[in-house]
């Protein structure tokens, strides 16, 4: 869980060295502050390209839905809260975004912070959006936990199009949806009376712009999804892997067609459907369910084994 909100953290730069670093590469001590400024200067204006970017695109949601919004603007004094605005509805609610570092996951630490900071602004935002191109389990997990009611506001996960790390691709993308909300798993697992268990995977739980609340998204736009049985909490390694869209010619079939492979029928119809096979828990005692939507958009879950 997250701990109750303090003092927003000053913008300030802080020297950088080898110990006490962050993703942002500042934090710790040992490198002069013109080093230091060179660094956090860099950041703020990739940040700048993407709080413009997010302005205009705004943010892509299920079924077509968007996020828009009037006006987004740099927020001063905050180092983890890099933007605060307002939606374009009536009447409009007020928003503040923490984008993660360009090359490594946005981490726990920056959803606590971030959450603490927004917790002491007056007026207080309604929606605390996190944009990064990669999320830490953890960090994903604690945005995905925290209710409206206890955070006191909507916490919310954005995927950010890697087309935003270049210039060039950004110039010549077929596309200018940058930003896509990302759903929170629905996954339900079950114990049986031999000891092992299986998983289900319900499909995603949306944030609906309209409505400003949380709705479940069913299983239909489920393209991938898998299941480390024995997660250690660093790597996923998949040990059933799912393709519950893929026809008759498609998933695991193409896969065994293109090694020239003889199938399993009943295998394969079975790694179509949401349901896992049996297994039994592992050394940690813990399951990880990686989950790939029609969008192409990924989401994480892990779970503890009773």
């Amino acid at each position: 869980g997250l701990a109750e909100p303090s003092a927003c953290t000053a913008a300030v730069p802080a020297a950088r060295g080898t110990a006490g670093g962050d993703a942002y590469g500042t934090g710790g001590a040992g490198e002069d502050a013109c080093g230091t400024y060179i660094v956090r200067s860099g950041q703020t204006l990739r940040q700048a390209e993407w709080r413009d970017e997010l302005l205009k695109t705004g943010i892509r949601a299920k079924g077509g839905q968007y996020i828009r919004f009037s006006r987004l603007e740099p927020l001063p004094g905050c180092r983890w809260l890099h933007a605060e605005g307002e939606t374009k509805e009536d009447p409009p609610q007020r928003v503040v975004v923490s984008f993660g570092p360009e090359y490594a996951p946005l981490e726990q630490r920056q959803v606590q912070e971030a959450w603490q900071a927004a917790g002491m602004l007056v007026p207080k935002p309604r929606l605390l959006i996190f944009a990064a191109f990669q999320f830490d389990p953890e960090a994903a997990k604690d945005i995905d936990e925290m209710k409206p009611e206890l955070a006191g506001m909507q916490l919310l996960k954005v995927q950010m199009n890697a087309d935003l790390l270049t210039d060039d691709l950004k110039k010549k993308r077929a596309s200018n949806e940058s930003f896509w909300l990302i759903g929170r798993p629905d996954v339900e697992v079950r114990q049986h009376q031999d000891g092992t268990y299986t998983v289900e995977v319900h499909g995603f739980d949306y944030y609906n712009p309209r409505t400003g609340q949380i709705e479940s998204g069913g299983k239909d736009k489920i393209a991938l999804w898998m299941l480390d049985t024995d997660y250690d909490g660093r790597s996923l390694y998949p040990r059933q892997v799912f393709f519950p869209m893929a026809g008759p010619n498609d998933g695991w079939a193409r896969v065994a067609k293109n090694l020239k492979a003889e199938i399993d029928e009943e295998l394969i119809e079975a790694y179509c459907g949401t349901v896992s096979l049996p297994f039994a828990a592992g050394t940690y005692r813990r399951i990880a369910v990686k989950i790939v939507d029609d969008r192409g958009i990924e989401s994480l879950k892990v779970m503890e084994l009773a």
